[in-house]
């Protein structure tokens, strides 16, 4: 069920895995195998020590509202990230961060397709029409107390030809995605208007993210502040 990343993400991006203990005490683990979420995270200086996906069953419950099954599905994925971390000795303290995506139309939620036949379908209901993307960030601090942020965007397609329909789905770029679309690639030709988080859109809330973790005292700023002193700005 447990897919686990050894890698050390922080010592393959750069020395500045090399810190000291000190300067390293914060530590993150992110619950995903997304390099999207990754990379939004590494884009306001944040890198995770590693990253622990969990693979759980997204299955949404008979009638269940696209708030109950995202704050659901962040939750799970977070506390079975837990159930491995806290066995490792390297990441015992660390912090943990999960997310969850989904894309809906009213209260029909749009999963990610399976097929080329299911990513059509889902462009073809989103087409002239506004959605809702919610995301739920949920973090475990080293003390285990657990926090979450739910987080909706308003996203609007222009209405869609098929040949739209059919030069998107060559793209390929709807494979693993909530709703069958990446706003950040080619689909953004479709989009007329976007309220709310664009990042949450992408897959990770980057402002409620950096609140989430200053509010439980994760030192955000340390890569700023080294960048600084490291190019001369620092003082």
């Amino acid at each position: 069920m447990f897919s686990k990343i050894t890698t050390d993400i922080a010592t393959d991006r750069s020395r500045r895995s090399r810190r000291s203990t000190k300067q390293r005490r914060d530590q993150l683990v992110l619950a995903s195998a997304s390099p999207r979420r990754l990379a939004l995270l590494e884009q306001v200086g944040i890198t995770p020590v590693a990253m622990r996906p969990a693979s759980i069953d997204e299955t949404p419950a008979k009638a269940e509202m696209p708030r109950t099954l995202v704050n659901r599905l962040a939750l799970a994925k977070a506390e079975a990230a837990r159930k491995v971390v806290r066995k490792e000795k390297e990441l015992a303290k660390a912090y943990i961060l999960a997310a969850d995506t989904v894309v809906a139309v009213g209260r029909k939620v749009l999963a990610k397709p399976t097929s080329r036949d299911e990513a059509g379908a889902s462009l073809r209901r989103l087409s002239a029409r506004s959605h809702r993307v919610y995301t739920t960030i949920c973090l475990i601090t080293p003390e285990n107390r657990v926090r979450n942020r739910l987080v909706e965007t308003r996203v609007k397609f222009m209405r869609l030809t098929s040949e739209d329909i059919d030069a998107y789905l060559a793209t390929g770029e709807w494979r693993g995605k909530a709703g069958g679309y990446a706003i950040q690639g080619h689909a953004a030709a479709f989009i007329t208007g976007v309220k709310g988080s664009y990042s949450n859109v992408v897959g990770l809330p980057l402002r409620e993210t950096v609140n989430l973790l200053r509010g439980e005292k994760f030192n955000v700023y340390l890569s700023w502040l080294s960048r600084g002193s490291a190019d001369g700005s620092g003082r």
